[in-house]
C-alpha cells in the first residue's frame, strides 16, 4: 500500500541544474532514513545521499559539492537539488526510505520506480 513516487526528472546541459523529488504516500507511521540511489544500464545501483529524519546528511564523493539532499517531514517527501551538472550525472534516479506501519509497527524498506536524468555535453 505504500508507494514511493519520483518526479522532477528531465534534460538539461552540463553545468546547469535539476531538481528531483521523491513522494511517499499510503500507510504511513513515521519515515526513518530518506536517501537517493542513482543506477546506469548494465551497472550496480550507486548510492548518492542519505538524510536522517533530523536532517544530518551524507554525500558520495563524487556529487559533494554539488548535489543537496533535503526532506519535508510533514508532506513526506525528499528532494536531490543538482548544481553543476556533468554528463556522468547522466542516471536514473531511485529514492529509498525505511517506513514504520502505523498499524504493526513494522519498519521496511521502500523504492521507487525511478526518474531519468540526463545532461548533455
Amino acid at each position: 500500500q505504500v508507494q514511493l513516487v519520483e518526479s522532477g526528472g528531465g534534460l538539461v546541459q552540463a553545468g546547469g541544474s535539476l531538481s528531483v523529488s521523491c513522494a511517499a504516500s499510503g500507510s504511513i507511521g513515521a519515515i526513518n532514513n530518506m536517501a537517493w540511489y542513482r543506477q546506469a544500464p548494465g551497472k550496480q545501483r550507486e548510492w548518492v545521499a542519505t538524510i536522517s529524519y533530523r536532517g544530518d546528511t551524507n554525500y558520495a564523493n563524487s556529487v559533494k559539492g554539488r548535489f543537496t539532499i533535503s526532506r519535508d517531514n510533514a508532506k513526506n517527501t525528499v528532494y536531490l537539488q543538482m548544481n553543476s551538472l556533468k554528463p556522468e550525472d547522466t542516471e536514473v534516479y531511485h529514492c529509498n526510505a525505511a517506513i514504520q506501519s502505523p498499524t504493526n509497527s513494522r519498519w521496511t524498506d521502500y523504492w521507487g520506480q525511478g526518474t531519468q536524468v540526463t545532461v548533455s555535453s
